[in-house]
């Protein structure tokens, strides 16, 4: 295996992360998805159950289910995989832009690498809307985790 192959496989599998985070975080966030996504969980559950006894009494019908569920799965990777990508974009530009900003009010600042790349500055208010914003990300993510931890029966 070649290193660009290694590197892509581990940049997929990062996307493939930050894509589902992503998704995640908007189904905690928004009601309307949360319950959109329960519900649809619950077809899928009751397909499942349905598709399982089929699969047991008809060896045809389980071909067909497991080419299903593959390809069900297929799909739902691929669109973390896009969602992963447009996150890390969001993500690298949030960097550079931080990046530049702190250069720019660094004297002696390297001045070509600052005329090769333009990057919006943004107002003091939209940093305190974004800081507000991360605090809101963090907050979730704990209580996700509290959710987590007490959702499960301890073993």
């Amino acid at each position: 295996m070649n290193s660009d192959t290694l590197m892509q496989m581990l940049q997929n599998g990062l996307r493939l992360t930050l894509g589902a985070t992503t998704s995640l975080i908007e189904v905690v966030q928004d009601s309307e998805k949360r319950n959109e996504n329960l519900t649809r969980l619950q077809q899928e559950v009751s397909q499942t159950a349905t598709s399982l006894v089929e699969a047991i009494q008809d060896p045809q019908k389980r071909e067909a289910n497991l080419t299903k569920l593959r390809q069900e799965w297929h799909q739902l990777l691929e669109e973390w995989v896009a969602k992963g990508e447009i996150t890390e974009q969001e993500a690298r530009n949030f960097v550079n832009n931080l990046l530049s900003q702190r250069s720019g009010s660094q004297p002696g600042a390297n001045a070509s690498a600052a005329s090769t790349t333009t990057v919006p500055t943004t107002s003091p208010e939209v940093q305190t809307e974004l800081q507000e914003l991360i605090d809101q990300i963090a907050a979730l993510r704990t209580e996700l985790e509290n959710e987590r931890k007490s959702g499960r029966p301890e073993a």
